[in-house]
């Protein structure tokens, strides 16, 4: 046998050899993802369940043209409604809209880790200081709150993670919106807090998609 034979018979038997290697990362793969999705269909995860409780009203201000000055407190609960999957918010942002545009800053809530049934309480502040806004947009905010009321989107935007046993999944996006109808200007509706800060029970569904 010629030396040029034996390299290409060298070379052949690597090249099995990485077929092999392949076939069974495939396979092993394959096997993970099916094993994954047996478990989860039997757990039959669902979603977090947000309810936005309560918006306290600290600062609503119009009075400058395309400008939105506002200060927020708002309580939201999240519950975890699986009885085998614990849930690791890693990261989420809250803040306002109105009429699709953004109008405060968004707040950072801390990482947390929820358990099976759980349910967290959190009362971040929602601001936002001479925030430009668009001219239709700041005629509308305008008038609604001299009509007295005006409809907020609350909307909290991040990152979460199930854990299933040992097993942790990868991150999923977490949109969470909450409908915010305020009375703004009807103290009657609200609880007076200090001065001029009313708080307003709302106990407000949120819709929730990953």
């Amino acid at each position: 046998m010629s030396s040029k034979d034996c390299g290409h018979h060298g070379h052949s038997k690597r090249r099995k050899i990485i077929r092999r290697c392949c076939a069974g990362l495939l396979i092993f793969n394959f096997i993970l993802l099916v094993t994954i999705l047996i478990v989860w269909a039997i757990l039959q995860p669902s979603k977090p369940r947000f309810v936005l409780q309560d918006v306290t009203v600290f600062n609503f201000n119009t009075s400058v043209p395309n400008v939105f000055s506002s200060s927020f407190q708002v309580t939201i609960s999240s519950r975890n409604p699986n009885d085998k999957l614990g849930i690791y918010y890693d990261k989420l942002d809250v803040y306002a809209t109105y009429r699709s545009q953004q109008i405060t800053f968004s707040t950072l809530i801390p990482p947390v880790y929820q358990g099976h049934k759980d349910v967290n309480i959190w009362s971040p502040f929602i601001y936002g200081t001479e925030v430009p806004i668009a001219p239709y947009n700041s005629i509308a905010l305008g008038q609604d709150q001299n009509a007295g009321s005006v409809l907020l989107l609350i909307k909290i935007d991040g990152r979460a993670r199930f854990k299933v046993g040992t097993f942790i999944t990868s991150r999923y996006h977490l949109y969470v919106r909450c409908p915010a109808f305020i009375p703004l200007g009807s103290q009657t509706t609200g609880v007076v807090i200090g001065n001029n800060a009313v708080k307003y029970q709302l106990v407000q569904r949120c819709s929730v998609s990953l």
